[in-house]
């Protein structure tokens, strides 16, 4: 058991550096899950977490070439942001309009999505196999939800609605797919009747994330999610947040953010060593993570 507490590989001068950025960030679980991966894959690198505000992501990316950073993911509030600063964009990235994982190929930086794909296929996975047909609410406008409305189009919703408490923005991102979909925009004062009509509610906000744990979407109520829909997160710290417990209390199906966490970890571990991602026990490195804090 001692051989698990450990974290990461025993650093030398051969040490490939990672890392992730946000603000905030130190109740990420990913330099847990992540250096985890590194120690069972056999990869010598080690992974931290970095606290980057907006106006220091230009310094930051200096640092990343300067020092040979590998790989980096990217957290709320920088996906958007940090394209500008950067060589390359997968076409993952240009059409969610969105980064969150970044390679470092000898200076040249490229910038991946991978939220998208990890949350769709943790939503077939876990909660409903078939997407097409579905009618699909997303709560917020931000990075998360341009990567998970680029994957979700793919399987062929009925519709999407985007609530977001400035309106604006929903439809600035509504209006980047409108070509491909039934995609609408609507206010926070338009999340009731959207909700109502809905098969599956994600909430790609931040609000309810530890430790402000007391907060719900858009004020979305139980009450106005049917029973036979589903409610879904991308949040995983806490695993069962406010908007799920409500939610199941009213006889919902819930789905927590671990799945999209952990994929989203996966792909990017394979962007950038090459190798398949140990996701069992990325899962269980979370998980024993998670259990410590509550």
């Amino acid at each position: 058991m001692a051989e698990q507490t450990l974290t990461g590989n025993k650093v030398d001068s051969h040490t490939t550096v990672y890392g992730v950025i946000g603000d905030p960030i130190r109740h990420s679980k990913s330099p847990i899950m992540m250096n985890r991966a590194f120690r069972e894959a056999g990869v010598n690198g080690i992974y931290a977490a970095f606290h980057v505000k907006t106006e220091q992501l230009a310094g930051f990316i200096q640092g990343v070439r300067a020092m040979g950073i590998r790989g980096i993911n990217v957290t709320i509030p920088h996906k958007v942001e940090i394209m500008k600063h950067l060589d390359a964009i997968d076409d993952s990235a240009k059409a969610a309009g969105a980064v969150n994982t970044i390679v470092n190929d000898n200076g040249r930086l490229t910038g991946y999505n991978t939220d998208g794909i990890g949350y769709v296929r943790s939503l077939k996975e876990e909660a409903e196999p078939e997407l097409a047909g579905r009618r699909i609410v997303l709560l917020g406008a931000g990075g998360a939800a341009r990567g998970i409305l680029h994957a979700l189009l793919k399987e062929q919703p009925a519709s999407i609605t985007i609530v977001n408490r400035t309106v604006e923005r929903a439809m600035e991102l509504a209006g980047s797919a409108a070509a491909e979909a039934d995609i609408r925009a609507v206010g926070q004062h338009g999340a009731e009747a959207v909700c109502r009509k809905a098969d599956i509610i994600i909430n790609t906000t931040s609000v309810g994330m530890a430790p402000l744990t007391e907060g719900v979407p858009m004020d979305v109520q139980p009450g106005w999610i049917r029973p036979d829909a589903v409610a879904s997160e991308i949040i995983y710290n806490p695993m069962k947040t406010r908007f799920l417990q409500e939610a199941e209390q009213a006889g919902c199906r819930i789905h927590g953010g671990l799945g999209m966490f952990i994929n989203q970890g996966a792909y990017a571990f394979e962007y950038w060593t090459g190798k398949a991602a140990p996701i069992a026990a990325m899962r269980e490195a979370v998980l024993e993570a998670l259990e410590s804090t509550t």
